[in-house]
């Protein structure tokens, strides 16, 4: 189902103040070199809950900040609430997900070049059959 006008209103909101916290709490936490960004927010129709997609660059210390931004949620969604209480009136519960999409639109990219070829490497063939 599309999403309505308010849910991409409040999804924008949401973008935007999470990429602001998340920057703030990973330079204050002493993770220089880190990039969080935030990918894209998407509201359920009842505004209870917002999943939110992350790209986190160096890509190895992805799921490491994951875990970490996962158990500082209700610290996260304070700091959120503060920064839109005059918008929101509830603040959606939050959850978090490592957007992969560029993973895969790289994936496409290197077999489309020929990098991925299954019948030079016969390992990739196990990965492409269907269980």
């Amino acid at each position: 189902m599309e999403e309505t006008q308010r849910q991409k209103k409040i999804g924008g909101i949401l973008q935007q103040d999470l990429a602001e916290v998340l920057q703030k709490a990973a330079t204050d936490g002493g993770l220089r070199g880190v990039i969080i960004s935030v990918s894209k927010v998407s509201v359920t129709t009842d505004l209870s809950i917002a999943k939110v997609y992350l790209s986190i660059f160096p890509n190895k210390e992805a799921q490491a900040l994951l875990e970490g931004i996962r158990s500082n949620t209700p610290l996260i969604r304070h700091e959120l609430a503060q920064r839109t209480k005059h918008q929101l009136r509830r603040m959606p519960n939050l959850e978090f997900f490592i957007d992969d999409s560029l993973d895969y639109i790289e994936g496409i990219e290197r077999s489309l070049k020929g990098e991925d070829n299954p019948i030079k490497d016969q390992d990739l063939l196990d990965k492409r059959k269907k269980k």
